[in-house]
């Protein structure tokens, strides 16, 4: 027997028929799904101090149960004594089983682990189905260790889904559990 997440159950169980029964979907492929999860975090402190990416990679490996890589600039650029090729980064792309823990653990436990949370803004929409939110401190991850931690930085997250809309993406991922603000 394969081990299925339980959030991809609940989908499959659950938020399909939801989804089916309010935008009137013909077809089962056609109930937008989500596809791959991004994190990426942007060390502006890099440039002075190498060894930042080097945590910032080893803690987002943690967090997300995947090894991160380390991204690095593209171009120089002075008024940041920045360098084209030095490391500047991290990011880490989840799909499959990987991405459905991942988006359970952050909706059940992380988010509420936010200091003063209140719902998460619904103003993070692309246009085309995909959801960004930024999170200020990675500290809200049970997995991270505090009393490890060199510095508190923050990181971005996209959830991306096969929408074609804004307001399917923003029922699937109301359905999936995330606490939007009214």
């Amino acid at each position: 027997m394969e081990y299925t997440p339980r959030l991809r159950q609940e989908y499959s169980d659950r938020v399909v028929a939801a989804l089916t029964e309010k935008f009137g979907y013909k077809n089962v492929m056609e109930v937008p799904k989500l596809t791959k999860v991004c994190l990426s975090q942007g060390i502006g402190k890099a440039v002075s101090d190498k060894k930042l990416v080097d945590s910032a990679v080893e803690e987002m490996t943690i967090i997300s149960g995947q090894k991160a890589m380390a991204t690095f600039s593209k171009k120089d650029i002075s008024n940041f004594k920045l360098r084209k090729g030095m490391p500047i980064g991290a990011k880490v792309t989840l799909r499959g089983a990987k991405m459905w823990e991942f988006t359970d653990r952050f909706v059940a436990i992380s988010l509420p682990r936010t200091r003063d949370f209140r719902g998460i803004e619904a103003k993070g929409f692309d246009g085309r189905g995909n959801y960004t939110l930024g999170i200020k401190e990675q500290i809200i991850f049970p997995e991270i260790d505090i009393d490890k931690i060199k510095n508190i930085t923050g990181m971005d997250i996209t959830f991306v889904t096969t929408a074609k809309t804004d307001e399917e993406a923003r029922e699937l991922l109301t359905q999936l559990g995330f606490p939007f603000k009214k």
